[in-house]
């Protein structure tokens, strides 16, 4: 039987669509982040490795590149390219922006491009917020502190709130006072009556949380001393780079995918390169998700992902249905122009 293949057409997808869809689904987009971790697993997918495009007069700067496909009863492929560029914070504007093109799993046509920092900051936190569900042993923590206080933070934060996790008590700890405390104000903007802490060191705010988020532009470990985690908390890696090999080894370590994540010199690869091996990763998230392992409850317990490109596709697919069925969708009438392979007038 043939195949009659039809070009999609062209949609252009804003941040404010995006912040649209996804504002008050944050329970919808953890589910979907669950759902795209067992499709992983289970060998749905494709993810090959991130892209580092680096600029020898911007080293701190860098964009990356992230290709993925997803499968399931409706796959499709696409790209992430996100930027860094921290010093885009002393301007005031932030950090990352980011674009989604998502392809026709058929033709491989793109058929939309979305603004892409809210989604990936999205993922990011729903990534979060279900690590902590599954890496909680016992009880939720009843203690929370943020290492970093910039929009990712900020974004795992709402994540929390917005999917029914309350705290007796918020710490906030950045380099910068001014930072500290424009996120500390936020923090106590939102509903709720938990005090907000400042700590004046990441010792101060780490010994004082169950729970701590990493999320920093940190480009090498700066937190060297397993006592600081002495009392066995639930450590989110995401900035990746926070901890040294000394905290990681003390911990038990889970990731999202071990390849992705032992590599560029994150806190786990940087741990391989000093023993010589993988033996400190005791699983992956979806091994969590299958029961396939057990969390320990006798050390601090960090999750380190890399971040996924399958999560933005798919969230990215997810925004698109909404507008699409809401009728929403901004098509760009003509963007492909050459659709007949030898020119043929009227074809």
């Amino acid at each position: 039987m043939s195949r009659n293949p039809v070009v999609p057409s062209f949609a252009v997808i804003t941040g404010e669509q995006v912040a649209q869809v996804l504002t008050g689904d944050e329970k919808q987009v953890v589910g979907l982040t669950e759902e795209v971790y067992r499709l992983h697993g289970r060998g749905s997918t494709v993810n090959p490795p991130s892209y580092f495009l680096r600029f020898p007069d911007r080293p701190s700067s860098r964009i990356i590149a992230l290709p993925a496909s997803v499968g399931g009863e409706e796959p499709t492929d696409g790209l992430k390219w996100i930027s860094s560029f921290p010093e885009n914070v002393a301007a005031g504007i932030p950090r990352a922006s980011a674009v989604l093109i998502l392809n026709d799993h058929e033709t491989g046509y793109p058929f939309a491009c979305l603004e892409s920092s809210i989604i990936s900051a999205s993922r990011t936190a729903a990534s979060a917020v279900l690590a902590a569900e599954r890496l909680s042993t016992d009880e939720r923590p009843r203690r929370i502190g943020f290492v970093g206080t910039g929009l990712i933070a900020r974004y795992i934060s709402h994540y929390f709130e917005a999917t029914g996790w309350t705290f007796d008590e918020l710490g906030v700890h950045d380099l910068s006072a001014d930072h500290a405390e424009a996120f500390a104000g936020y923090l106590r903007s939102r509903p709720g009556t938990a005090p907000v802490v400042v700590h004046g060191t990441a010792e101060e705010l780490i010994r004082a949380s169950d729970l701590v988020v990493f999320a920093t532009v940190a480009g090498a470990p700066h937190i060297h001393e397993p006592a600081w985690f002495s009392h066995c908390p639930l450590v989110l890696n995401v900035s990746l780079r926070d901890v040294a090999p000394e905290v990681v080894l003390a911990s038990a370590n889970f990731v999202d995918d071990v390849e992705h994540c032992l590599k560029a010199n994150t806190s786990v690869h940087l741990t391989e390169q000093r023993v010589g091996n993988r033996d400190f990763i005791d699983g992956t998230i979806c091994d969590v998700l299958r029961g396939r392992v057990a969390v320990p409850r006798d050390r601090s317990v960090i999750f380190s992902p890399f971040g996924l490109g399958v999560l933005d596709i798919s969230l990215g697919r997810h925004v698109y249905n909404r507008l699409r069925d809401a009728g929403q969708l901004r098509v760009v009438d003509g963007f492909f122009h050459e659709l007949d392979r030898y020119g043929r007038t009227g074809a």
